[in-house]
């Protein structure tokens, strides 16, 4: 790369705007990846509890698909009110801080400068550089909430988005142990949709690790192993199932 880049104002800004969609794309991903984990891992246990518990594929589907629809419907509505209500809680908190900013500016700018001591700035540095950013009320505002509350004034991906991707991944994953039963017996079913859902969980993994940095073999090991956690309470709950309520 040109050594001398940082110098163009131009490459700067596109270079801000594609780390900051990098990091919005992050977060997208981290609610796909939520979603696709928990409906494979729920609807795994769904339906190995119901199959041990019954042997029988219908019961299995029934419950398999009731379970997968309500957690798409719960997840989404859940992911939604809990996004639009951080962002209002978020936004009451920057309004808080831009009356401050508009009737006390010093006291505000003596906050900006004690916070940028703190972080390690000479004292006479961190005044200056307050009173520099005291001179625009936005740019004043913006710093005291990024630094006094680790907030940003600019909202992100709505709540909508976020939660259409956590419902839409969790129902595509929930297919995963769920389908093996509309076409083979229960018993080879089950068998199937263990495996599947293993494979599933260490691509997953492995996936993962594009982004953790960590081992590919032993992220995806370790999100496999959840299978077998699913898989092993399924059975034990299925099988204590019909004894308790005297089936």
């Amino acid at each position: 790369p040109d050594p001398d880049r940082h110098l163009d104002r131009a490459w700067l800004a596109a270079h801000l705007r594609e780390e900051r969609r990098s990091a919005e794309l992050l977060s997208e991903i981290r609610e796909a990846m939520f979603g696709a984990q928990d409906g494979v891992m729920s609807i795994l246990l769904v339906v190995a509890t119901v199959a041990t518990a019954t042997g029988e594929s219908y019961a299995v589907l029934v419950a398999g698909v009731a379970t997968a629809l309500a957690e798409v419907v719960s997840m989404a509505a859940g992911e939604y009110m809990s996004s639009k209500s951080q962002r209002e809680i978020f936004d009451a908190q920057i309004a808080t801080e831009r009356l401050e900013v508009a009737e006390r500016p010093a006291e505000a700018e003596a906050e900006v400068a004690f916070l940028l001591e703190r972080e390690g700035l000479a004292s006479e540095s961190a005044r200056r550089v307050a009173a520099e950013f005291a001179i625009d009320k936005h740019v004043l505002l913006k710093t005291m909430v990024e630094k006094e509350l680790g907030l940003t004034i600019e909202h992100g991906a709505s709540p909508i988005q976020g939660a259409l991707i956590l419902a839409g991944t969790f129902g595509v994953a929930s297919l995963v142990p769920l389908g093996p039963f509309f076409f083979l017996p229960v018993s080879a079913a089950f068998a199937a949709s263990i495996a599947l859902a293993g494979i599933s969980m260490f691509a997953l993994g492995v996936f993962k690790s594009r982004f953790t940095k960590r081992n590919p073999l032993v992220s995806g090991i370790e999100v496999m192993g959840l299978v077998a956690i699913a898989s092993a309470a399924g059975y034990a709950f299925g099988s204590i199932l019909p004894a308790v309520l005297g089936w």
